[in-house]
């Protein structure tokens, strides 16, 4: 049985190709769906793709995972140094979670270098573009 992976992207992401290429490149995030989904393919592993500009609708498809996929990767754009009610849900369903960002979010704005989402995290990766999401459902193939 191929192992069920959900591919959450947070606030603004449904802008990607759009908003800032200079930071966030020139893909759409249908672009990085379709990379990521073929490269699960290739893994064995299903890719489910759920975006949503609206923080508990990313809390409400956390919880919806336990039981229904075997790990979570997210952007969690914004969210990501905002949310605590993000970080609770991961707790609350413990599944594996790495988080990925296009951009480094250390070189930015100092208040993009706090994550709520990290100390709930397998891993991070961020600065990589759409290449992270890729290695992220790498990493997740080696560990489940």
């Amino acid at each position: 049985m191929a192992h069920r992976v959900l591919l959450l992207n947070g606030p603004n992401l449904n802008m990607l190709g759009i908003r800032e290429p200079a930071t966030y490149g020139s893909q759409t995030l249908a672009d990085i769906e379709k990379q990521v989904i073929d490269e699960g393919k290739s893994l064995g592993i299903e890719v489910t793709c759920k975006q949503s500009n609206i923080e508990g609708e990313l809390v409400t498809y956390i919880q919806q995972a336990l039981g229904n996929f075997d790990a979570i990767v997210i952007n969690p754009g914004a969210y990501t140094h905002t949310s605590v009610a993000i970080h609770d849900a991961f707790r609350a369903v413990g599944l594996p979670v790495i988080e990925v960002h296009l951009s480094n979010i250390y070189t930015r704005e100092a208040f993009r270098h706090h994550s709520y989402v990290s100390p709930v995290a397998m891993g991070v990766i961020c600065g990589l573009g759409a290449t992270g999401y890729r290695l992220a459902l790498r990493a997740l193939a080696e560990k489940l």
